[in-house]
């Protein structure tokens, strides 16, 4: 039975838009998820009758606040704030902090979600959460962004701490926001505690979480690659995005000796048929991160690549794919195209880029898709590691991390596989993924009761 005539799940999807009216993109999580954990309670009554999916649907709690600063030129500026804890049946709850225009309840609701999933998939004890506000970083001075950060803290510490709720960084919030951030914290309770990660390696921060997320989608990709007897030796990877989690997966695609084509920003996508190097990297780092220039200006420093602009990467022909920009950025046309050009791997970067027509067309090609909730859980993993280092007071060496950071990225990839084989060889990691992450939070839930 097609999960789309299942009378319960109709009823549950149901049931979550009338909840949560005006939330398309929370909507859509769930229902990526509900679609290969239904079929899942057919043979598990327990997590059905206790309605484990229902209760996990629902956050714990949205906190929802105001935030008001003054910009450099003494006008009072009002922006909303919040804070969505998921599900912390696990541990506390864990999940970046976001400040962007495009930032509302809805996204931080599914993304609160989806990091439920990706935390229980790393095998630490961390719970779900999201916050962040609407509030532009982009033309911002300094200042500005440092009083905005201590207003926003301000109300925030009250809601988060060491062992309650660990926020960390995410799209407009990187070490500068997190330092000015931790910094209020501090000085409004008087305790230096790990309450927040991807801080400054001088305050407690740890090695390799910058390049976490980037690298650990390319050792996922890897993982995959492997199933087949294949590796990134000579593949081409057409890649979204140019902030840290694009270059860094570029990077270590270029150090496995594959071939990137293409990186992109809101304004369109450079093609480079050369190949991007690690010195054309390194400039795309700095001119986007320090120096705040657009992706299009990478042709004037390398005449050999081409600009499209207002279109996405995906019309590119590659062997490998990796969405490392924003939610919804592969439409199902898009999909359509990389299987079309012959793409054999599609690993998400970032939080569910791909929408549900093109999930739906990877899955039903049978290509190897790693949805973000296993391929891009390297930052939180890292982040976890950092955890840990604050409580014990003390560093782990780089090797270490990086050995870890495998370790746990073959460790989701192994549960993927477990409970996404299909009976003709062909791994669903959607499913696996799903299944894999439900199951383990799920089975905390049934310990502690109705609570």
């Amino acid at each position: 039975m097609a999960v789309s005539d299942h009378v319960d799940f109709n009823g549950f999807m149901e049931g979550v838009k009338r909840r949560n009216p005006y939330q398309p993109e929370f909507v859509q999580a769930v229902q990526e998820v509900a679609e290969d954990i239904f079929p899942f309670l057919d043979s598990n009554e327990e997590y059905h009758s206790q309605q484990i999916l229902r209760r996990i649907a629902e956050p714990d709690r949205v906190v929802s606040f105001r935030v008001c600063w003054e910009d450099d030129n003494g006008n009072v500026r009002v922006q909303r704030g919040w804070r969505v804890q998921n599900n912390n049946a696990i541990g506390p709850y864990k999940g970046g902090l976001r400040f962007h225009p495009s930032v509302t309840e809805s996204v931080l609701k599914f993304l609160a979600f989806e990091q439920t999933f990706k935390n229980a998939l790393t095998g630490l004890p961390m719970g779900g959460g999201k916050g962040g506000s609407n509030f532009n970083p982009k033309g911002k001075s300094v200042r500005e962004i440092q009083r905005f950060c201590q207003s926003f803290m301000t109300e925030l510490y009250r809601h988060i701490g060491a062992d309650v709720d660990v926020p960390a960084g995410d799209i407009g919030v990187g070490g500068r926001e997190i330092g000015f951030m931790f910094g209020q914290y501090k000085r409004i309770t008087g305790q230096f505690t790990g309450v927040l990660t991807g801080k400054g390696l001088e305050y407690g921060g740890s090695l390799i979480r910058p390049e976490a997320t980037g690298y650990g989608a390319v050792y996922f990709l890897a993982n995959m690659l492997a199933t087949k007897d294949q590796d990134l030796v000579g593949k081409t990877a057409v890649i979204s995005g140019s902030g840290n989690v694009a270059t860094h997966a570029a990077e270590k695609i270029v150090q496995l000796g594959g071939k990137v084509l293409t990186l992109s920003d809101s304004g369109g996508f450079i093609h480079d048929p050369d190949g991007l190097t690690q010195e054309k990297i390194d400039w795309v780092k700095t001119h986007k991160t320090h120096r705040r220039g657009r992706i299009e200006e990478y042709v004037e420093a390398f005449p050999g690549a081409s600009f499209t602009a207002g279109k996405t990467p995906w019309g590119v022909p590659c062997d490998v794919a990796l969405p490392c920009a924003t939610q919804n950025e592969l439409l199902g046309e898009d999909a359509k195209a990389l299987i079309a050009n012959g793409v054999k791997a599609v690993s998400e970067g970032a939080n569910m880029p791909t929408d549900l027509d093109g999930v739906h067309a990877f899955r039903g090609a049978k290509i190897l898709f790693a949805p973000g909730k296993a391929a891009n859980a390297g930052g939180v993993a890292v982040s976890g590691l950092e955890m840990s280092q604050n409580s014990e007071r003390r560093s782990w060496k780089e090797e270490e991390l990086q050995q870890m950071l495998k370790d746990i990225m073959a460790g989701i990839h192994k549960s993927c596989e477990t409970y996404g084989r299909q009976g003709d060889g062909y791994i669903d990691y959607v499913k696996g993924a799903n299944i894999g992450g439900f199951k383990k939070v799920a089975d905390a839930m049934l310990a502690f009761g109705v609570v």
